[in-house]
């Protein structure tokens, strides 16, 4: 296995354009600290990010997997071109005549998108701790560990992502066409979330059960906004007379939901390479 994700790394690494993708996605999500610099002092009014309790324990794990997870798309790109460039390059054809299995090969692919989770979660879970550290008014173990479920379901959702990605990428086999089909399914998905929601199901929590199963929604559920759990969000919200009961939890039928996809979207990949011929 280290072998298979080896060859994958050194791949990517030898592509000028996936290398400044990688790098770029890296480099922005250490931007998420410059948040705290942020300050606005128009007279009477003066604004400072840090002080609003985003960097708090323990809800900066929240707030940071949220922006976090925004990024991700830099990494999508790259997932899908790791695929389309197989293609491109004749490199698929080639690991298969060296002896490589399809089997392998989908692994390999799988191995990477694991590996960028990883990096990426690792990345954001030292950083918000550092971050939190620095400003965060509550310092005491039990608060700084806790909500870590966040950081799981970060980590989740950026495998189901790529996971999706990747299989786009061995569907249609050019990333411009996969990053389409990607955005097509988000229109999508969008567009039967508004019609059940709204036309079929009105008032009714039967649409949510069901748009509950969608891919990209059920990644999306994963980490919820966190905006409105911010105090001035919520003093503002009693002012005017409107209660938030929004759950912010983590959900195990999210996660499982989400799981499931992971599941079928990499079999689906390794069942549509089997019959391709190559």
């Amino acid at each position: 296995m280290k072998r298979l994700l080896a060859i994958e790394l050194q791949k990517i690494w030898l592509n000028k354009a996936s290398r400044i993708l990688t790098l770029t996605y890296f480099i922005l999500l250490s931007f998420i600290a410059l948040i705290a610099s942020i300050k606005f002092d128009l007279g009477v009014f003066k604004f400072h990010l840090a002080e609003m309790g985003i960097f708090n324990f323990p809800f900066i794990w929240h707030f940071n997997t949220y922006i976090a997870a925004i990024l991700k798309f830099f990494l999508a790109i790259v997932i899908v071109s790791m695929m389309a460039n197989e293609y491109s390059y004749g490199t698929l054809k080639q690991n298969l005549i060296d002896g490589m299995s399809k089997k392998e090969l989908v692994l390999s692919k799988f191995l990477t998108v694991v590996a960028f989770a990883l990096a990426s979660t690792v990345f954001v879970f030292v950083m918000s701790l550092l971050l939190g550290l620095c400003f965060s008014s509550y310092t005491e173990v039990s608060i700084i560990f806790s909500d870590l479920e966040y950081i799981l379901a970060f980590f989740i959702k950026l495998v189901g992502f790529f996971s999706l990605c990747l299989f786009l990428g061995i569907l249609v086999k050019r990333s411009a066409f996969a990053l389409g089909f990607l955005l097509v399914l988000s229109f999508a998905e969008g567009i039967a979330k508004g019609i059940l929601t709204f036309k079929i199901f009105p008032d009714s929590p039967i649409a949510g059960y069901i748009t509950q199963f969608f891919p990209l929604e059920a990644m999306s559920n994963l980490i919820v906004e966190p905006f409105s759990r911010l105090s001035l969000v919520k003093t503002i919200g009693t002012q005017i007379g409107v209660e938030n009961t929004k759950d912010y939890g983590v959900a195990i039928t999210t996660i499982l939901i989400v799981l499931g996809w992971i599941v079928a979207l990499n079999l689906l990949s390794y069942k549509i390479l089997k019959k391709r011929d190559l």
